[in-house]
């Protein structure tokens, strides 16, 4: 794909190109990275987009961040689903990440799915449990997410947009 500031996913087949995200985007993106990172584990590995994540020959997606173990990167990619796939809801790609990435996480088996709307500030987390999504979290402001999938960890996220 070219390096031209957009984010190109493919899902089922189908090219999605999506414009470079706002800053308040990034800005929440990399407070929740900072967040993963200090509980994470030694043996995952917390990465922020782009990081391609390889679910099927027709279907690479990039989520604004992902939790995986440090053994199941390739070179190039994350050719498995991750433990936790993390989106930033956008205006321009709240209705993909909400249902069509939702969606083709939970069947690939990606252990949780959490979404983060920086204008509430709110997050929404969902672990898989017998096959489907199950939300286990649903929090906004200065209310705290105890979250315990892929690892223990507390997410704030009104901590976020700072």
């Amino acid at each position: 794909m070219p390096d031209d500031g957009h984010r190109y996913e493919l899902i089922d087949g189908i090219l999605l190109v999506s414009p470079a995200p706002a800053i308040r985007h990034q800005i929440v993106a990399s407070n929740l990275n900072d967040v993963l990172k200090r509980a994470c584990p030694a043996e995952l590995l917390v990465l922020f987009a782009p990081v391609d994540v390889v679910l099927a020959t027709d279907t690479v997606l990039q989520p604004d961040l992902v939790v995986a173990a440090r053994d199941a990167f390739a070179e190039r990619d994350l050719p498995v689903a991750p433990l936790l796939a993390v989106e930033v809801l956008s205006p321009s790609t709240r209705r993909v990440d909400l249902m069509l990435k939702w969606s083709r996480l939970e069947a690939a088996g990606c252990a949780a799915y959490w979404v983060v709307d920086p204008d509430t500030p709110s997050l929404i987390a969902w672990e898989l449990r017998d096959g489907a999504y199950v939300q286990v979290a649903k929090v906004a402001g200065d209310e705290p997410a105890r979250l315990t999938s892929p690892y223990d960890v507390t997410v704030v996220p009104a901590d976020l947009i700072s």
